[in-house]
């Protein structure tokens, strides 16, 4: 199976880390293996959009039923702009980590600047940051995660891909 990657972002970012479905799947199971032995968590709390899909695996490998978002708007495609919060935790949630967060978990994809994770901390000080990856910038933000890269890597998760043909190295293809 070959993915395409978009080569400008790839060339913006100066490194390119493409992520399949099967590589997402099996860091997000080593995620919640880490997750296990830190909690029992009380709910997940998804940071929308990109923690979705990783709340989800984690949720239903620790058995929790109570699923959350906070909606926050951060990248317009490639484009990294003004954070905003489009939907906040809800009470019920916020009531099950006592108003702090503590006993809640709090997943998303990627820490690249902290921006993000900032905001989030600051709503729920108490709950537990875990993501799937984490650029060094963002890192100190992030309580657990599985694989850090460097600032300039781009990561092309597995739903931002395609499958295409490639064609063989001997015809240019590289």
């Amino acid at each position: 199976m070959i993915e395409s990657v978009d080569l400008s972002a790839q060339e913006r970012a100066g490194r390119a880390f493409p992520v399949s479905w099967d590589q997402f799947h099996r860091d997000c199971r080593a995620l919640t293996w880490r997750l296990n032995e830190v909690g029992p968590f009380a709910a997940v709390i998804a940071i929308t959009r990109g923690g979705l899909v990783p709340a989800a695996i984690v949720a239903r490998e620790l058995g929790v039923r109570v699923i959350d978002t906070v909606c926050i708007a951060s990248y317009e495609h490639d484009r990294q702009g003004e954070l905003q919060l489009l939907k906040g935790i809800s009470q019920s949630t916020q009531a099950l980590g006592g108003g702090t967060g503590k006993g809640l978990l709090i997943v998303d994809d990627l820490v690249d600047t902290g921006a993000t994770a900032r905001l989030v901390r600051d709503l729920l000080p108490g709950a537990h940051f875990a993501t799937v990856y984490a650029k060094p910038k963002g890192r100190p933000l992030v309580d657990t995660f599985i694989t850090e890269v460097s600032q300039d890597t781009w990561i092309f998760f597995p739903w931002d891909l395609a499958l295409t043909f490639q064609p063989p190295m001997k015809d240019g293809a590289g």
